[in-house]
């Protein structure tokens, strides 16, 4: 390895793309959810559909053209990494729906008392459309990724870049992040604790202490990734140092729905220990998401997202008259902000008109029987989505 390495060594194929941390720049930030990225690819198929005819770019335009950044947590990763890898969006749509059912897949009941599903489908899966041998260098990407995980081993959230400017890629450091598989780093976001077996990854094949146990990032405070990426991608340590600014910076968010668990039996001893676990995972993603939509919609400009309680609001800024600001007055928030996403409460889904959804089905993480309701509601979601939501981060015949 030569002492020292070019910037446009560093970058690859894409150093043209990054070369400039001035100009304005576009990030997708999506949250983990199981088997709900089913509806976060129908708003991304959306998304996809109303670019690609606003830049003209017709069916070869995909999201990794528009987004500089793309960040996901555990199923959330399993579609960033796809959206990173230049997939469409529709290609990302099928590949749930042929592959849900087997990343879901039981064990034997004697080994269920350790988890709920095998691991084997989804590795198998992930190498297949990954492929087995790519790892997280810029080298294999269209744009800028970062992955979500846990590091169970040193008990701390453990965010990975592709950034090949950040500390720990350095290519000259035997544990470089950059060297780890593609697919492996992915399936470590994915780990839900009681639902998959923990990932073990060894950071250095000749130091046995660099290696870690990882389970999903959905378990750490970064469920929803998009606070995490807007610092990632500004704040100096990460060494990237995008201007921030309304006209510089554009975050979008795509959840994979609201789902609380409302349980009013929830202390009682009549409930097993396994299902109260079950339903623990859920509850750690519902209540980081929310309060990392909330960290956005103070510091970013807010541009759409539904209510967040009845206290707060949607945190849109309007005027005295209680009408919105016009888009075109620059507020001086530190970037341009939207989130997507459906409340899977009974409630929320009446509201969205859809009163012969089963609330308690549609929640669940592995629920792999309600991805057509789920479809239903993406696709509810998706409607809600306009241009100007993007402001004028996206131009007509260009990206």
């Amino acid at each position: 390895m030569p002492e020292t390495i070019s910037e446009q060594e560093l970058w690859g194929p894409l150093y043209e793309r990054y070369q400039d941390p001035n100009r304005p720049h576009r990030m997708l930030a999506l949250d983990g959810g199981g088997i709900r990225g089913v509806l976060t690819l129908e708003v991304l198929c959306r998304m996809e559909e109303l670019l690609a005819e606003e830049t003209g770019k017709g069916n070869d335009f995909r999201l990794c053209q528009f987004f500089d950044y793309i960040g996901g947590t555990s199923t959330g990763a399993i579609i960033a990494t796809g959206l990173a890898r230049g997939l469409s969006a529709k290609e990302l749509k099928e590949f749930y729906r042929a592959t849900g059912p087997k990343m879901f897949d039981k064990p034997w009941l004697l080994e269920r008392w350790r988890n709920l599903y095998k691991a084997e489908p989804l590795a198998k899966e992930l190498k297949r459309t990954y492929g087995e041998r790519t790892t997280l260098s810029p080298q294999h990407l269209k744009c800028l990724l970062l992955v979500v995980t846990r590091n169970a081993t040193t008990d701390s959230p453990w965010p990975i870049s592709s950034n090949p400017l950040a500390k720990y890629n350095d290519l000259k450091r035997l544990d470089c992040n950059l060297q780890i598989p593609l697919w492996q780093l992915v399936r470590a976001s994915a780990a839900a604790p009681i639902y998959f077996p923990p990932e073990v990854l060894q950071w250095n094949p000749n130091d046995p202490t660099k290696t870690f146990v990882f389970v999903d990032g959905g378990v750490t405070p970064y469920n929803n990734p998009a606070f995490l990426l807007y610092r990632m991608a500004t704040q100096p340590p990460f060494r990237l140092n995008w201007k921030i600014g309304e006209r510089n910076l554009l975050l979008i968010s795509v959840g994979t729905g609201s789902a609380p668990n409302l349980d009013g039996d929830v202390i009682s001893p009549g409930k097993g220990a396994l299902m109260n676990l079950a339903g623990l995972p859920g509850a750690l993603m519902y209540g980081a998401s929310v309060d990392q939509d909330i960290n956005c919609r103070v510091v970013g400009r807010c541009v759409y997202g539904a209510p967040i309680d009845r206290e707060i609001g949607d945190l849109i800024p309007r005027d005295a008259a209680g009408a919105d600001i016009p888009l075109e007055r620059d507020l001086g928030k530190a970037f341009f902000y939207a989130r997507y996403n459906a409340d899977l409460s009974r409630a929320g889904l009446d509201r969205m008109g859809f009163k012969q959804i089963d609330a308690a089905a549609i929640g669940q993480l592995d629920s792999v029987a309600a991805m057509d309701d789920l479809s239903r509601v993406g696709a509810w979601v998706a409607d809600q989505i306009r241009l100007e939501h993007f402001g004028s981060f996206v131009t007509k015949g260009g990206v």
